[in-house]
């Protein structure tokens, strides 16, 4: 039973500057070691083949040490790899491909697929039906040749192609380059793996994306996988298993909080994520001055586990109560500026109220610890 492995989107060389100079390179990373978590999988299967359905690197501009890095992530595999350039590594004249020829950098095991025109790997009962990308958009459907391409009755018709399928996915992320839904159908295809959708998703019985390996947007839509996909022969159904992969999740989360059980949960919550993940927490609601410190202490934490937590405090209050006030020994001056900083934080800048609150509760907290060591 022919078997391979579905993959797309890896986009080797992106860059993620929002994190920052720490973690930036540290996600860039987790792509080029999701690569070679795909070939280590191709190994331990024994997959026939690895089918990778564009967007392979990012940008036509990427280094000449990243393009190596990335062939040379492939050695854990010795089987065929057959990619086709997307949207972000189209075949142009002068390409990204182009050059890592030039660079001796791809080895004899990956097929570059840049033309249309079938690629028979008759060993592994493939017949792969290609629609590269000769330029990053184009309006015509460049999978249509699919429908009268012969090929060996005995090979499984394999379509592999990067775009949108019209009139499936949400309109506003239909990309100009078109795919007809009806196309495994059209083209009497065993199985279509499609790109560019970067979350794992079944169009139809024989048609699939497999998403990116290494989730890379705050999206719950199944991506961080790989597709395992099996066919026993030609016209028998596809057997498809998605195979988690990424290394990190990214999790975007909007919380209220009111009460001091609200705080419990978000705290909870962030304590029980068992994976390293990137994370963007938008928080709104108050807190007196013992949750702020439960609140931060916990952040603190979230932070040192995880490759990355934005936090969004601008829709949180710090409401200090009378006790916190007292307890605080905030008499005179002072108490008469924790007042305007509470009132402040309904004004044009709560966020810079708010630290300002915070930032003096804590000192004066610090006095009273240095006055009770004295």
């Amino acid at each position: 039973m022919p078997r391979f492995l579905h993959t797309a989107d890896w986009q080797i060389g992106r860059q993620y500057d929002r994190f920052g100079p720490e973690d930036g390179p540290a996600l860039a990373q987790a792509r080029l070691t999701a690569v070679e978590r795909i070939a280590a999988l191709a190994t331990e299967l024994a997959v026939d083949a690895v089918l990778v359905a564009g967007d392979v690197f990012d940008a036509q501009t990427i280094s000449d040490r990243t393009v190596r890095r990335l062939f040379m992530a492939l050695q854990g595999f010795g089987g065929p790899w057959v990619m086709l350039p997307g949207n972000h590594d189209a075949a142009l004249a002068e390409s990204i491909w182009s050059r890592a020829r030039r660079l001796n950098a791809i080895p004899d095991n990956v097929h570059v697929l840049l033309t249309a025109e079938p690629l028979l790997l008759a060993e592994q009962g493939l017949a792969i039906l290609p629609a590269p990308l000769t330029q990053r958009q184009t309006f015509s459907d460049l999978t249509d040749w699919f429908d009268h391409a012969p090929t060996p009755p005995q090979l499984l018709r394999i379509g592999l192609a990067h775009g949108s399928v019209q009139g499936i996915l949400a309109e506003d992320i239909d990309s100009p380059n078109p795919i007809d839904p009806q196309r495994a159908v059209r083209a009497r295809l065993d199985y279509l793996a499609l790109g560019d959708w970067h979350g794992c998703r079944q169009i139809d019985d024989r048609t699939w994306y497999s998403g990116t390996p290494e989730q890379d947007r705050f999206k719950s839509n199944g991506a961080g996988q790989v597709l395992d996909v099996q066919i026993e022969a030609p016209g028998a159904a596809p057997q498809v298993k998605p195979v988690a992969m990424g290394e990190f999740t990214w999790l975007q989360w909007q919380r209220r909080l009111q009460v001091a059980s609200d705080l419990d949960a978000l705290i909870e919550e962030l304590e029980q994520i068992e994976r390293s993940s990137v994370i963007s927490l938008t928080l709104e609601g108050e807190l007196d001055l013992a949750g702020e410190q439960r609140l931060q202490a916990a952040l603190g934490r979230a932070e040192a586990r995880h490759r990355v937590l934005e936090c969004q405090l601008d829709g949180m209050r710090l409401l200090p109560t009378e006790a916190d006030i007292a307890a605080l020994q905030a008499d005179g001056y002072l108490d008469e500026v924790v007042g305007q900083l509470r009132d402040m934080q309904q004004a044009d800048e709560p966020e810079v109220a708010r630290e300002a609150l915070a930032i003096l509760a804590g000192l004066l907290r610090e006095r009273q610890a240095g006055g009770a060591a004295v």
